[in-house]
């Protein structure tokens, strides 16, 4: 037994690996009730699922059964983490869908009850570990989650507009699936609560936006009455996140990987490069994104404005 992965407590109590004093001592971590792991393991969203999936029966060690018989699964945000979309807010709840379930929160875990189609759910599904350039995954685990496309019919009907449009993007982009599939699954299920909302969230929701900042950037656009932009135009051997190529004006949110020295140095070769293509590119900060979307939108539509007084021949399209 791993105790740098979320173990049960009493299974580690009856191999002897550590007694009940120990678990209650400073060596170790409750993650939930009855799971604990190493004190020194960080704590992230990803660790939580982990443990919320292993307490209910939806986490699977290599060569077992899956405890919860597979009707039990993570949903929600926590079924998204694990789908590797990374699109999840700080401080959801753990989800979790099961036929016995009651909408109780306890240690952050949210277990409420529900009966999902076979094909609404996803077992064997890899715990993604966080960083690294690629992808890797928790040796020996999987958990049963419910399917991106149902996690995402789940959250754009629960969730506040941008997070809803965050989740079908990313959603979307990870299950390959295409947004309107998720009205496809709404007419199985006429009666489901929040089903009205779906089809003007569907219209906003585009599957190449790369991260959660760009959905937002491209909302606060959009109902700052912009032209919709062109995602991920490519130019030479880059892509833009989100740009208006007709007047070589792009806009990118660098995230704190960018901080990276080595980062550093590429993003000034990617800046050069631009540059000398004849684009202007915005780079809006964080703050700007999240407390100031409609000065943000007010800024690019100054941007272009200008770039079309300037840039010859703005009534045709103009790419690099």
């Amino acid at each position: 037994m791993d105790l740098s992965r979320p173990f049960c407590g009493a299974t580690a109590v009856r191999a002897g690996l550590v007694t009940p004093n120990q678990l209650r001592g400073p060596r170790f971590r409750r993650l939930v009730r009855g799971v604990h792991v190493r004190a020194e393991v960080p704590v992230t969203y990803l660790l939580r699922c982990e443990a919320a999936a292993l307490a209910v029966g939806a986490l699977a060690v290599t060569g077992a059964p899956v405890p919860g018989g597979g009707s039990v699964a993570l949903a929600g945000w926590a079924a998204a983490e694990v789908h590797d979309a990374r699109c999840a807010p700080k401080d959801v709840p753990v989800e979790i869908v099961a036929p016995g379930g009651s909408r109780r929160i306890r240690g952050g875990v949210l277990v409420h009850r529900g009966l999902l189609a076979p094909d609404e759910l996803v077992p064997g599904v890899r715990i993604p570990v966080p960083g690294g350039r690629r992808p890797r995954f928790v040796p020996g685990r999987t958990v049963t989650a419910t399917t991106p496309l149902r996690t995402a019919f789940d959250l754009a009907r629960r969730v506040p507009r941008v997070e809803a449009v965050i989740a079908l993007d990313a959603l979307a982009r990870v299950g390959g699936f295409t947004p309107t599939s998720v009205l496809d699954l709404a007419g199985r299920r006429p009666g489901a609560r929040g089903i009205r909302r779906l089809p003007g969230l569907v219209a906003l929701s585009d599957p190449l936006a790369g991260s959660p900042m760009e959905t937002r950037v491209r909302l606060a656009l959009h109902d700052g009455g912009l032209p919709p932009p062109v995602l991920q135009h490519p130019v030479g051997p880059y892509r833009i996140d989100l740009s208006y190529p007709h007047v070589r004006l792009g806009i990118e949110y660098d995230g704190e990987h960018h901080r990276d020295p080595a980062q550093a140095r590429k993003d000034l070769e990617r800046q050069q490069y631009l540059s000398r293509a004849g684009w202007t590119i915005l780079r809006p900060s964080a703050v700007d994104v999240l407390l100031y979307p409609e000065s943000l939108a007010l800024s690019v539509r100054a941007h272009l404005e200008r770039r079309e007084a300037v840039v010859p021949g703005t009534g045709s399209s103009r790419s690099a």
